[in-house]
Order: C-alpha cells, then structure tokens, then sequence
C-alpha cells in the first residue's frame, strides 16, 4: 500500500479510538479560534498531498512533492504578518493555505490546484510550474530545493531598512516589517545556504538593521541521507550576529509562541535570528519515492505515528476548542471538498505552445515618474572640478565614471554594490569619489561573495531599488551564476510577470590585458550569460557608447523590469591611443546626459562595401587599428559594432551589412560556444550567398605573461583574415 494511504487510514482509525500520539499540555498564547483556523489549514494542506498523487495517477498532474509531515508551519504563518515576504520552502503549503486566511478574498484550494493541473489559470506561474506563491500573500514563487534563494531573502531584509533612507517609487514592503525563509535541514549545508548565513551575520555584525527571520525546516533527512542527529542546533546554536531560537513543529501552541517571540525579536531589534523547527516527512521525498526502500521500515512506521495532523486534534480537544469527532468530520468534509475542486481543476485550459510558455520571459513594462535628469546646481556641487574635464577626452574608465554619477543623481533608488566598489572606487577606480559623493548606503562595499552581492542585488530589487550590483571579474561570475539563472531569470517566468528583478549587473571582463592576471583577470567567455533567457547582455567599445549604454540599461531596468548584465572590456578602460604613440584616438569627450543608445542599436564605422566587419569590445578597436593596413591593401571596409551581444540585434545587424559583398566576424571570445557561433548561424539566414568567415579566440583559456594575447584575434589576424576572403 502507499504510504500516503497508510496514513490516511491511520487517521481515520486512531481519531475515533482517540488513539493519539503523547505530548506536552498545550500552553501559550495561541487562542482557540487560531488553533482551528490553523488545524483547517494542515486539513487542507494534507488533502492537496492526496490529491496531488491522485492527479499524477490519472496524468492530470505532474508534480507531487509535498507537506505532508511540515503541516506545522500553519502556526509560524499565524505568527507573522500576511505583509511580511516569505520566500518558502517547497513543503510550506500549509504555511501559504494559513496565511490565505489572514487575507480576505482568498480561492486557496482553487488556486493551488490549478497548479498542480498545469492550468493556464494559475494564478501564480500560469501554467508554467507547481509553485507555492502568491502575489496577493505576499509569497514570490520559489523553485529552489537547494536554498538558492536565501541570498535573495538577505537582500530583500536589507531594502527594507535602506528604503528608511531611501524610499523607493516602486517599494512595497512596509517599513516595520521582516523577510520570512523558509528552507531544509539538508539545504542548510548548502554553500549558497552557508554564504547567506554569513552574509546576514556580517551584515548584523556590524549593527546594520536587517530584519530575517530564517526557519528550517528539520525533518532530519534530505531525500535518502539523513542529517546527523543534533547537526542543525550545534551548528546554528551560537553564531555571532544570528540570534538562535528552537520549537516543535508538532506542537502548534508551542511553534506559534516561539515564532512569535522570534518574530519579534526580528522586528523590533531589525536583527536576523534562526528558527529551528523540528518536523517529520511523511510519504518519503516525493511521488514514486519510497522511504522503505532506504528506511528500516519500524522508522518510517515510527515517524508516521507522530503524525502533526494527530497532535493538532490531541491539542484541540485538550483546550476544548474542536473535539476529535468534529475534527476527523473536518478532515473527511475537506478531503472531499477537495476532490470536487480537483475534478473542476483538470478540466481547466493548459499552456499549448512555445509563444504561451514563453510569455512571462520578459516582465512587463511599468508606469515611473518621468526625469528631466539632474539639475544643473546638483551635477556642479556633485562633480566639481570634474564638469571642467568634461569637454577634453577621457579613458572609457572615467566615461564610466561620470555616467554612473548622473545616474544616482537622477534616480535615488540606484544602489551598487561589490567588493571594494566604495571606498577604493574599484579595482580600476571605475566607480571612484561615488561613495564621497552618494553615501556608504547607495555605494555599499559588500563581503568577499559574489553569492551574496547578486543575491543582495535581487533581494533588494523586490523592494523597488534599481540594483548595480559589480562583480569584479567576469571569471569570478562563475561562483555565482545560479543567482541569474535559478533565481533573477526564472522569478518573471514563474510569476507569470507578477515578480521581477530589474537590475544592471556591471561585469569587468574579457581579454587583452597586458601580462596581467591570466584567467582570473582575463575571461573571455561570455557563453553562460547568453544562454540566460530574457537577460540582455550589452558591451561597449568605447568609453562615449559606454555611457550612451549605460543610460540605456538603467532604463530597460527602471521603466521595463529588465535583468541586464553591462560588460566593460578591462582593456579599455585605460586606453588612449589607437594608430600611435600619445595619438589620443581612443579617447572622447562625454556624452551629454540626455544621449542614449537605444538597445538594439548598432554602431557603424565606415561605408565600405568590400568587406562589412562585424565585431564587439576588443574587436571594434583591433578591427580599427586593422583599417588603414586594409585601405592600403585596397579593401574598402565597414566596422560594425553590434554592442548588444544578447539577444542579438538581429534587423539592425541585418540592415548594417546591407550592400557589402562579404562578411568577416571578429569574434574575441571562443571559438566554440563563441559569439561568432551566433553571428555566422544568423547572417547565413540572413544574408544567403554572402561569403562569411570569422577570426575567433582559441578554445583556451588565457595565460599570463608576454603570451597574454596569443589565444585571441590580433590585428594583424584581423588583416590576414580580410585579406583572404577578399581575395
């Protein structure tokens, strides 16, 4: 017999017998009424397991894990505020079905199991997961079973205490309130798990307000390896800046009072605390799992016995709020009313194709308050000496600079943040004198983490801020990607639109600096930011589209919610001169504030209609470093600098090759998995007959020293290449 059954009957059979698991005496201060509503609320959750199995069976539903063993969280629901965020484990649906009932209007049952159908309707994820969530509760969709999303739930802690400071136009999250997170036993040695944990303690270390309130989840296994008895308390018990509280979550009264106490401790110290709460798993992982096929099967007998449902009606009739006849008559009333729902639910209309699954890719636009930019007396008393150099030409770096600078004095909900982007300025004094003139709160020096800059970066985003955040080297992204991928990318997606993360993420990268850091300073693979649906990746070339860009990207986030990541090629941050010594050809003055480069716009050096070069970053200046050797060989050229990399600016690319008789990519990422990969599949659809060719990188990584070019397109390579397919 399933397991989940075997559970079921035991219910049926031990409440009229009032054959009831022991416990302690209900104490505390959780009334009668909440104690029902709260035992209403694991029925239900329970019911929605069951019928979840039932829906699998019958190909009417696709997912099965659940709560069955956690129904318990309904009393941590009951402690807080339905307007505290709760970012939730995947076994919480009783925490969400228990604060539904806090919120009036509310179709629960209905809802959740559209999800389970697969239902276009969802009104979370239309369609596209069974995920516990809620726009209307106050519960983004989570899909992590790895805790990726606990490096989010410190950002978001920290937006409420910086929207004191700084109210944003778009903040939602009232200023006394917390974040809730939820997450397992077995999640909790995760590193993304460990390296929010320390982010929070470094972060209340230092007396800066973050209000978390952290809950796992203990049920003492993860799928099939158990978790060491005692591991959870010894470990969290006495960490420096996370004050530690402990309940059962078999026992409601005694869950809601130290939820309760931990609630408020989180609220009115705006200090992080952990809340251990002792569970147990009923029907093992998930769906086909079978705990008896790794549990001694007396375990896995003993562990049902404790049934939480079991303890709640033990409770109930001890304070004489519900007797158990009235109780087994609400979970027999609820298993049915859920079943009537159900057969309801899978009627209701699918996602079908592409363009439907799809939809949710990009986050709709949203209504913000128009911006003339900033005053002229504001940029004189920001910039100082600085608006005097404006009319000389600059290094890109400083380009950059006096870009970000206009745009934290036009819009107060811009936040960066990094390792050391403060008070040094940058590694390459990219964003130097912005923490003297914005404020160590708007220019935040984060730990050593890129886990926890990104994940502050969204957290943040959740609370109207318009994150950019820095990650000092494209290389280092790696150790954090999961956090655009897992959780920034999907959270649109999975909302159907309702959750978005708008932010720019400024990445230092790429290749071609002299004898310096090899590839830990030098990555020239941008693959695994491409491959992210519905992020725009953008790279400019020179230090005026840097700025133009820039505008553009802090747009496409602050007015259309978009996840943005803007790649500065290292090499150029310094560079002068193009064709000689001391020539200043690389250099140029700034743009004006209110000059744009619309996304999807591409530049255009030249009219040769020869040979159209079409290239990005390095490759726009090796290419125009590459031209007058290419005129005295008689090749009339064009330069064509796509700046968008992702999604590709298709048309404009399209029209800028327009009436050259051949096409040459330089391309200085790899050769494989490489931009040019894109530009030759795209140009061959495009443009049939033209002749294509492409000089790419080596598939290597990038060595330190006089070889520091050796593996990518050079001038001279560009030249050769030229010279051949024009021949």
């Amino acid at each position: 017999m399933d397991r989940a059954d075997i559970v079921h009957d035991n219910f049926l059979r031990r409440v009229p017998a009032r054959d009831l698991p022991h416990g302690r005496a209900p104490s505390g201060a959780l009334s009668a009424f909440q104690a029902v509503e709260i035992y209403r609320a694991a029925c239900l959750s329970r019911a929605l397991d069951r019928q979840s199995r039932v829906m699998q069976r019958a190909g009417q539903g696709f997912y099965t894990i659940g709560s069955s063993g956690h129904e318990g969280l309904g009393a941590v629901a009951a402690a807080l505020r339905p307007t505290d965020m709760a970012f939730l484990h995947y076994r919480d649906a009783a925490f969400q079905i228990a604060r539904s009932r806090q919120v009036p209007g509310q179709s629960i049952a209905w809802d959740m199991l559209l999800s389970f159908a697969a239902s276009s309707e969802d009104p979370i994820s239309g369609g596209r997961h069974k995920v516990l969530g809620s726009k209307a509760l106050n519960i983004p969709p989570q899909t992590s079973t790895i805790a990726s999303h606990l490096p989010k739930a410190v950002g978001a802690a920290y937006a409420i205490g910086a929207a004191r400071r700084h109210r944003p136009e778009h903040a939602e999250l009232p200023e006394d309130g917390i974040v809730y997170c939820s997450f397992g036993d077995a999640s909790a040695n995760h590193s993304t798990a460990q390296g929010a944990f320390n982010a929070a303690q470094w972060t209340s270390y230092q007396g800066i307000p973050l209000p978390l309130l952290f809950a796992c989840e203990d049920n003492g296994i993860g799928i099939s390896t158990k978790t060491p008895k005692g591991w959870i308390a010894a470990s969290f018990q006495n960490r420096p800046g996370l004050k530690y509280f402990a309940c059962d979550g078999l026992d409601i009264f005694d869950t809601f009072a130290t939820a309760q106490e931990a609630a408020h401790y989180v609220r009115t110290r705006r200090k992080p605390a952990f809340l251990h709460i002792r569970t147990i798993r009923l029907y093992g992982h998930a769906g086909a799992d079978m705990p008896t096929t790794y549990l001694p099967r007396e375990e896995v007998e003993a562990e049902e016995a404790q049934d939480p449902l079991l303890h709640m009606v033990r409770g109930l009739d001890q304070i004489g709020a519900m007797a158990p006849d009235a109780a087994l008559q609400v979970y027999t009333e609820t298993n049915a009313r859920v079943a009537r729902i159900a057969a309801e639910a899978v009627t209701r209309p699918r996602l079908r194709d592409a363009k439907g699954v799809m939809a949710s890719l990009i986050p709709p636009k949203r209504a913000c308050k128009p911006t003339n930019g900033p005053s002229p007396e504001a940029r004189s008393q920001v910039f100082g000496s600085d608006l005097k150099q404006m009319a000389e030409p600059q290094i890109m770096s400083r380009l950059i600079n006096w870009a970000l600078t206009d745009l934290m004095l036009s819009h107060r909900e811009i936040v960066m943040m990094g390792e050391d982007v403060g008070r040094k300025g940058g590694v390459y004094g990219v964003t130097q004198k912005l923490q003297a003139r914005f404020g160590a709160d708007r220019m935040i020096d984060t730990l050593l983490d890129e886990q926890s800059i990104l994940g502050l970066a969204i957290g943040m985003a959740q609370n109207g801020f318009i994150p950019m955040p820095e990650i000092q080297f494209l290389a280092y992204l790696h150790n954090a990607e999961d956090q655009l991928r897992g959780e920034a990318a999907t959270l649109p997606f999975f909302s159907n639109g309702q959750y978005t993360n708008p932010m720019v993420l400024r990445i230092a990268g790429l290749g071609y600096q002299k004898g310096f850091g090899g590839h830990f300073h030098n990555d020239n693979s941008v693959a695994v930011l491409r491959d992210i649906p519905g992020l725009i990746l953008a790279c400019p070339s020179n230090g005026a589209d840097a700025a133009r860009m820039l505008r553009e990207c802090v747009r496409l986030a602050r007015e259309e919610q978009r996840l943005v990541v803007f790649l500065e090629p290292i090499a150029l941050y310094p560079m002068r001169d193009l064709h000689g010594d001391k020539d200043g050809g690389w250099m140029q003055t700034y743009p004006d504030p209110s000059e744009v480069i619309p996304f999807g716009q591409v530049g255009c050096h030249g009219a040769g209609e020869d040979l159209a070069i079409v290239t990005f970053g390095n490759g726009v200046y090796l290419s125009r470093q590459a031209e007058p050797a290419l005129a005295e060989a008689g090749i009339k050229a064009r330069i064509i600098d796509t700046r968008w990399l992702s999604p590709l600016p298709k048309v404009a690319l399209t029209e800028a090759v327009q009436g050259a008789k051949r096409i040459l990519i330089v391309d200085e990422t790899r050769h494989t998995g490489g931009m040019a990969e894109a530009l030759m599949a795209h140009f061959h659809e495009a443009c049939p007959g033209i002749p294509l060719a492409r000089v790419t990188a080596e598939d290597s990584f990038i060595a330190t020293g006089p070889a520091y070019a050796a593996t990518m397109p050079s001038r001279d390579s560009i030249l050769a290449a030229a010279q051949e397919i024009c021949a």
